[in-house]
């Protein structure tokens, strides 16, 4: 198996467990809240998503989908390219709401196919090309791609692990 194969499973993996946390819940059940400050399925899978698109567009010089294809205004929000989500506080994660996942889980595939395009394109070469050096050792397209599927893979874990509380309920 390819390396470029290996990780075009594990993006396809995020997409499974977005739509099996998504699938038919209403406002209420995507803005549940375990408590008050823990996160919705809202706003675990508008995060990840938002991660996704915030470092795979960077990695494949490309603008993000969450300004250039309009996905902000579709989603009801800011065209910030700096508002992944990243330190919100417990009113923001709040805020992020809908009355069904439909925009945020075509938001999610929209991002999940661009991400497998520019899989597609990746080598051993651009998988060692440095793209951080205020590290060390300096970060390379691999490391980063692996640092994105472990991000994504934890939270859509989360918005599941929430939704078979809304089950249950």
């Amino acid at each position: 198996m390819e390396t470029r194969e290996v990780l075009t499973d594990a993006c396809g993996r995020i997409r499974q467990l977005v739509h099996q946390a998504t699938d038919g819940l209403d406002a209420a059940g995507l803005a549940f809240r375990p408590d008050a400050d823990a996160n919705s399925i809202a706003w675990l899978v508008w995060h990840l998503t938002r991660i996704q698109d915030d470092h795979i567009s960077d990695l494949a010089g490309r603008s993000q989908a969450w300004m250039a294809d309009g996905w902000a205004a579709r989603l009801g929000m800011e065209p910030d390219p700096w508002n992944t989500g990243y330190g919100h506080s417990s009113e923001e994660v709040a805020a992020v709401r809908w009355d069904a996942p439909d925009e945020v889980v075509a938001y999610h595939d929209a991002v999940a196919d661009r991400t497998m395009e520019y899989l597609g394109t990746i080598d051993a070469i651009e998988l060692d090309r440095i793209i951080d050096t205020s590290y060390d050792p300096p970060v390379s397209v691999g490391v980063r791609l692996v640092s994105v599927i472990s991000d994504n893979l934890q939270h859509a874990g989360q918005a599941r692990y929430v939704r078979g509380i809304v089950d249950r309920l």
